[in-house]
């Protein structure tokens, strides 16, 4: 479990995270979300000991991450896939990581082949694509078995495959009980991977809820043949309607209520869906206010 508790962060005259407050629970993706510039980053670098904060904590597995004694076998990360020594292998690589870290060597090929790395594990690193710089820093994540998983933009670079790779891996990782934060600016991949969201903008705390509560039902999408009878009557009864999607979409009006008006009219309906504002169209009107639009000291990410 993370726990972040006041949690700010000041660069000069730039307060990049301002009295954050959330938990990230074990058993489900906790997707991270906000504009450029949200502090997001920031953050993560604080619950990881990269930064100090400027005020507030923040703790992993109840205790701030310095003082983990086995800091890899409680928390994995990936920030910055590119950190790596471009002259040693990918083997090499997690080799170094395990010896320092008290790791098997079985350890390092576990994860070579988890990360779909074992075919290009002799190669060295800064020959690497981004998304197989992806799936390196991924691989090194994993390589101690931790309960407690920070991903930053993880499928940057990744082609189709590899999202759908690094999705379903995701969710099995928190299926196991594990506690799992991912940022990333792909709405639509996070409407598929997350459970929870955390979204900020310009440091503060916008929403900490579950991902159906945040994109509720926006329209409801009826077909009939007797759309000239009922599309007046929904109007009159004040809901928006409009032709499209193979029948009315109706706005304003929950499902039920469509269906008590269309059996009061005598409407015969084939179909009654509530449809799903998009995550994307949930985010962008709930950070409308908290977008940057003009260049923020580069600490402020």
């Amino acid at each position: 479990m993370i726990e972040v508790r006041g949690l700010r962060k000041r660069f000069g005259p730039v307060l990049a995270v301002d009295d954050l407050t959330f938990d990230v629970r074990p058993g489900t993706v906790t997707g991270f979300l906000g504009p450029n510039g949200a502090g997001k980053t920031t953050t993560m670098r604080m619950i990881l000991g990269l930064d100090a904060p400027t005020g507030g904590t923040a703790t992993v597995l109840g205790a701030p991450y310095g003082r983990i004694p086995a800091p890899m076998r409680a928390v994995g990360a990936l920030l910055d896939a590119g950190a790596v020594h471009p002259r040693r292998t990918a083997r090499d690589h997690l080799l170094c990581l395990a010896r320092s870290n008290a790791l098997p060597r079985r350890r390092v090929e576990e994860v070579l082949g988890l990360a779909g790395l074992t075919a290009v594990a002799g190669r060295r690193a800064g020959t690497f694509s981004l998304g197989m710089s992806q799936r390196l820093g991924i691989a090194a994540a994993l390589l101690g078995d931790p309960g407690v998983l920070i991903f930053d933009e993880p499928v940057n670079g990744l082609d189709p495959e590899g999202i759908v790779w690094i999705r379903t891996l995701m969710r099995d990782l928190a299926a196991e009980g594990r506690t799992v934060l991912v940022s990333s600016h792909l709405m639509a991949e996070m409407a598929l991977t997350a459970g929870h969201l955390i979204v900020v903008g310009r440091g503060r705390l916008i929403a900490d809820t579950a991902i159906d509560a945040f994109v509720r039902p926006g329209e409801v999408l009826v077909r009939t043949p007797d759309a000239a009878v009922l599309a007046p009557a929904l109007t009159a009864a004040g809901a928006r309607v409009r032709a499209g999607e193979g029948g009315l979409v109706v706005g304003g009006m929950a499902t039920e209520e469509v269906g008590r008006l269309a059996a009061a009219e005598g409407a015969v309906l084939y179909e009654l869906t509530a449809l799903r504002a998009s995550l994307e169209e949930a985010f962008m009107e709930l950070t409308r206010e908290s977008v940057e639009y003009g260049v923020l000291d580069g600490a402020a990410r």
